[in-house]
């Protein structure tokens, strides 16, 4: 998606094609062997363990080229961001991919994994990516799209979509800040042992101690869904408002520009 939908809405070729394929066979190739980095400390071999650990490391450099040749598709159309509110959605989509892909392989690394495992920090690193990446690249791709499907010039409200972009980028900030605090505490409050062997904390403790964050995460959350509510009423203006003449005339030219 977003090879194609970041060049068609910053009207710039991608900035490298050669890239472009090294990313794809670089994924397609390493992360297969990724997956265990979600086992460790479990009944898993330790040889796995480590495999996907070093595998989930290696995985940093494809991840970061294709971000970086997503960004660099923009070198002179940078002055875009100002006025375009879609590209904005594309754009940030590609700063949170860099982030949870260099986050990913942080997580993998056993040390750090003894403290970030089974806490609400893997949620926020998740939700990094489904809300950051995956949900806004699609929602950058969506509003690019359906004008064209309708035939309309644009969406109905530009307005609308920058109302929409900041609670999608607010509300994920606060989602994953949130998580990533909530499970450090809980990592170390976890972790922490009595001179005696017994554990410091009870597991309720470190629950009354996460209460905060779910709070601060649910009014993240809510920001998130008030913007697909703006999303939908914006589209639904758009395509009461299609001439289906006009639609039918743009998926011609649609079909002839393919052949």
């Amino acid at each position: 998606m977003m090879y194609y939908f970041v060049p068609k809405q910053a009207e710039r070729p991608i900035y490298s094609y050669r890239l472009s394929i090294v990313h794809f066979w670089a994924l397609i190739t390493l992360y297969i062997w990724a997956g265990p980095h979600h086992l460790h400390y479990t009944a898993l071999p330790d040889w796995a363990q480590s495999l996907g650990m070093a595998m989930s490391i290696i995985l940093l450099a494809p991840s970061w080229g294709g971000m970086i040749n997503g960004m660099m598709t923009l070198s002179g159309a940078w002055h875009k961001l100002r006025t375009d509110p879609i590209l904005r959605f594309l754009v940030v989509s590609l700063a949170f991919y860099g982030m949870s892909t260099f986050e990913g392989p942080m997580m993998a690394i056993k040390t750090v994994n003894s403290l970030s495992h089974y806490t609400d920090w893997t949620i926020g690193h998740v939700h990094a990516g489904a809300l950051g990446w995956v949900a806004m690249i699609s929602i950058g791709a969506l509003y690019h799209m359906i004008p064209k499907i309708f035939g309309r010039p644009q969406m109905h409200s530009i307005g609308l979509i920058n109302t929409h972009f900041w609670l999608a980028t607010i509300g994920t900030v606060l989602y994953i800040a949130s998580m990533w605090v909530n499970g450090i505490t809980q990592g170390l409050m976890w972790r922490a042992i009595n001179d005696d062997g017994t554990l410091t904390y009870s597991f309720v403790e470190a629950l009354q101690a996460s209460h905060p964050g779910y709070i601060v995460r649910a009014v993240g959350g809510a920001f998130f869904a008030s913007g697909m509510l703006f999303m939908a009423y914006n589209v639904w203006r758009t395509v009461r408002a299609s001439n289906p003449e006009e639609a039918e005339a743009a998926a011609q030219i649609a079909v002839v520009g393919a052949h």
